[in-house]
């Protein structure tokens, strides 16, 4: 992780991702330099600016695009989707290999979302391996938790995806639900076992999440990614190491920071915070939901984060009660306890009957109606009479023929309607089949498996969003075009049809 990466070639990288000579902002970061960066530097400073010059050429010549590894692949309509997704395992696989470029190492075999996405990405990873789990793949589910392990040691945390320009953010903490997951899998002897093995994992990623609570002095101050509320609790947002252009979307980040009345730097953080969330773009980070240069996206403290971090925080209880730590596994519980109180009390709105994100800086909830609202009711932290409410909410408001729509801003946005993702239409789904909801669970389930079959039958491709609201059912919106393969829809469509 110390040699240049392409990313740090300086003029070359600038001028190759603002004219985007590869048709897409990411493919330059993903390539592999033929020889020594700091060659190819030298030969760009000494001919760039002479006539007759052909970026193009000089890239070509210079780099290996990455492999396309699907392109070859054709889907078989005649199967049905549950053996299309049986037989895109292997497709969307890769192997352990030699760190090149951008990409870090992995030690085991990995799964990839598909399409322009050819490293693991962290929260992806929880999903499709929901759909591994049924298709008893559980040797994949193995080989990626332990590559999250790995990279918990190598990194510190998990990173976005394995890229080392994803260094300096993560994703969702969705770790501790891996673990879950295959300690389901195991037997009940080696429940135990799964939970000790990866203690030291969870606590390190906890630690990564909690970094500078100590720095907290006074209310409403942040460090990293904690918050000090006004009643002395922490809660957590999201944070990005980094301040500068993300070299996957450099072209678009600078456009933007011309059009908004924020600092460069500023902006460029809550981009990098929203990468973070996962959810990269949505108006659920903007102050004015028809302003994108008015994302701020660090101000906010998300529901669903904090509502996984108390899934954190029962699960180190857990383990370290197995291990024989009962004091840590009370200082955990504790924890739990505390933090879940606090999303209460910061994010839930008695008057509106939902949960909202809260802007801290402002001292006051977000007035955004978004499907983050589902999280607390997948890990059981409202009341039964609060899921009742956002059950209405989510009938009322959010379900549509495709299932639900991720906010109510028809924005452009990708995270924004009419679009509908997999991960939250299982959150939402199990939240409302762990209150026992069962008329809207039904139809969720109905309605999303049909818009993926729609899209399936038409296109032979399961895709990473879905629009909702049509009747064709195939989205758009967002920074590059709706891709396939893929990862969390295969997932989450097993899960959601057996």
């Amino acid at each position: 992780m110390k040699e240049p990466q392409i990313h740090e070639l300086g003029l070359l990288f600038e001028e190759v991702q603002l004219k985007n000579v590869l048709g897409d902002g990411k493919t330059f970061p993903d390539c592999l330099p033929k020889r020594p960066l700091k060659e190819i530097n030298k030969d760009y400073l000494n001919q760039g600016n002479s006539s007759g010059f052909d970026l193009k050429k000089f890239v070509a010549s210079n780099f290996s695009l990455p492999t396309a590894y699907s392109s070859a692949y054709k889907s078989d309509v005649s199967k049905s989707a549950i053996q299309h997704i049986e037989s895109l395992w292997d497709v969307l696989t890769r192997q352990p290999n030699d760190e090149a470029g951008s990409l870090l190492s992995l030690p085991h075999p990995y799964i990839v979302p598909g399409g322009r996405f050819r490293e693991i990405y962290y929260w992806d990873s929880y999903f499709t391996m929901l759909g591994l789990q049924i298709s008893r793949r559980t040797d994949l589910i193995q080989n990626m938790i332990d590559n999250f392990a790995y990279l918990i040691v190598k990194v510190g945390y998990i990173p976005n995806g394995n890229r080392t320009y994803f260094i300096g953010r993560s994703q969702p903490p969705f770790f501790s639900l891996m673990v879950r997951l295959l300690r389901e899998i195991h037997s009940e002897a080696g429940h135990k076992d799964v939970f000790i093995k990866y203690l030291p994992s969870l606590e390190t990623e906890y630690q990564f999440w909690m970094k500078g609570t100590n720095l907290l002095t006074t209310t409403y101050t942040a460090h990293d990614r904690v918050v000090c509320m006004q009643d002395g609790s922490v809660l957590n947002r999201y944070w990005d190491e980094n301040n500068t252009p993300r070299p996957e979307a450099f072209k678009e980040d600078k456009e933007l920071s011309h059009q908004s009345s924020q600092k460069p730097a500023e902006l460029f953080r809550h981009l990098r915070a929203a990468a973070e969330s996962g959810w990269d773009f949505s108006t659920r980070w903007f102050r004015d939901s028809k302003d994108f240069g008015s994302i701020h996206t660090t101000e906010i403290i998300p529901v669903d984060l904090n509502c996984l971090l108390v899934h954190l925080e029962q699960t180190l209880a857990e383990a370290y009660q197995l291990s024989g730590n009962l004091t840590k596994s009370s200082d955990y519980l504790s924890l739990s306890t505390k933090r879940k109180a606090a999303i209460t009390k910061y994010c839930w709105n008695e008057e509106q009957k939902f949960f909202f994100d809260f802007d801290f800086v402002k001292q006051k909830q977000k007035e955004q109606y978004t499907l983050a609202a589902a999280f607390p009711l997948f890990f059981e932290i409202a009341s039964p009479g609060q899921a009742g409410a956002v059950e209405r909410i989510f009938r009322e408001k959010f379900l549509k023929a495709g299932g639900l729509i991720t906010t109510l801003e028809f924005s452009g946005q990708q995270w924004d309607a009419p679009n509908g993702w997999a991960p939250l239409q299982w959150i939402a789904y199990r939240g409302l089949q762990k209150y026992g909801l069962v008329a809207l669970t039904k139809q969720l389930k109905f309605n999303w498996t049909n818009a993926n079959l729609k899209v399936y039958q038409k296109t032979g491709k399961m895709t990473e969003k879905y629009d909702v609201c049509s009747d064709r059912a195939e989205a758009s919106g967002g920074e590059y075009p709706n891709q396939d393969g893929f990862g969390w829809t295969n997932g989450v469509f097993l899960a959601m049809s057996t």
